[in-house]
């Protein structure tokens, strides 16, 4: 029998690694100016500007009194320092590499209904076809898989509800609400109500206090990671696997594909690493290939195939870590 039965993947948004985690000791960060939080506005974070990103890039950071309870967990638990988008682009060509290690798009698509991007293999769908369970809490880049049930797409606060009744999917993939998902504000109008990093972090602690409640701890592991860059800067250049040869934009082609900037990923559970900070090279794929190793699962691709499946950061022979405390 598995160790973890369940792994729950909990993607926020838009955050370089050293825009929250440039100050943590032991990382390899570097210091910024200190970033009001909110942010007064969304810094470009298309593929455009991740070209220009040494010039346009905002080179400011958030520190451990903004976000506290990451910093506690990535104390307690495992904290990956050299974790890749695995596009130099947006949100949804991240998220589809979340859930199927592919996408065929660098920027974000127009928003249609239904999408005119459909793909074939993905993590859900293997999943199914091993009789095992998924959910996604939130979130829209399901819509983009063939093949899979959709009834399994559910509004983000059933998770909570799921989570505190003990009944949780092998995997869960789970999306905050636009108040609580850490984008920086869209607009001024919304600038009150969203975009706020501490909020956005009581709400992923909310989600893990939830797990400890529903007492499906003792078989988890929880990955934390941002979905994209943001437009922010990271002082470390990500290594080049990929060029784009697409043709949504002529000034595109032949350029970095694979990968994008460094994110933060927190990896929490009773298996996991005590305090460890994480030098091996991960990616959001690595997340993918991470769930088919532990359920037995065949790859998509050679994205996946030949990831790194995030082991490094558990310790299955240790004794089983305790929960952390359950409050504010």
């Amino acid at each position: 029998m598995n160790k973890i039965n369940h792994v729950v993947i909990i993607v926020k948004e838009n955050h370089t690694f050293d825009n929250y985690f440039g100050t943590f000791p032991g990382a390899n960060g570097v210091r910024m100016a200190r970033s009001s939080n909110p942010p007064p506005k969304d810094p470009p974070h298309t593929h455009g500007a991740w070209l220009t990103r040494e010039t346009t890039a905002v080179r400011e950071q958030f520190v451990e009194r903004d976000i506290p309870a990451y910093f506690s967990y990535a104390k307690r638990f495992s904290l990956c320092a050299n974790y890749y988008t695995d596009v130099a682009g947006p949100s949804t060509p991240n998220h589809l590499m979340l859930l199927c290690a592919d996408s065929p798009i660098i920027d974000n698509p127009p928003r249609r209904n239904p999408p005119t991007i459909q793909i074939h293999s993905s993590l859900p769908k293997s999943l199914e076809q091993s009789r095992l369970t998924w959910r996604s809490y939130g979130g829209y880049a399901i819509d983009y898989m063939e093949g899979v049930n959709p009834k399994w797409k559910l509004p983000s606060d059933q998770f909570q509800v799921d989570a505190a009744a003990g009944r949780l999917p092998s995997v869960s993939w789970v999306y905050a609400p636009l108040e609580f998902d850490e984008h920086p504000p869209y607009s001024n109008p919304q600038g009150a109500s969203m975009g706020n990093v501490t909020k956005g972090m009581q709400w992923t602690v909310d989600q893990v206090n939830a797990i400890v409640r529903g007492g499906l701890w003792s078989d988890v592991a929880v990955f934390i990671t941002w979905d994209d860059w943001g437009g922010w800067y990271d002082h470390v250049e990500p290594p080049a696997a990929e060029v784009w040869n697409g043709n949504s934009h002529p000034g595109y082609k032949g350029s970095q594909f694979r990968f994008g900037p460094r994110v933060g990923c927190i990896v929490l559970g009773p298996h996991a690493r005590n305090g460890y900070v994480s030098k091996v090279f991960h990616s959001h794929v690595g997340l993918v290939k991470f769930c088919e190793v532990n359920f037995g699962l065949p790859t998509l691709n050679e994205r996946d195939a030949s990831a790194d499946d995030m082991t490094d950061c558990f310790d299955f022979r240790k004794t089983p870590a305790p929960a952390p405390p359950v409050g504010p």
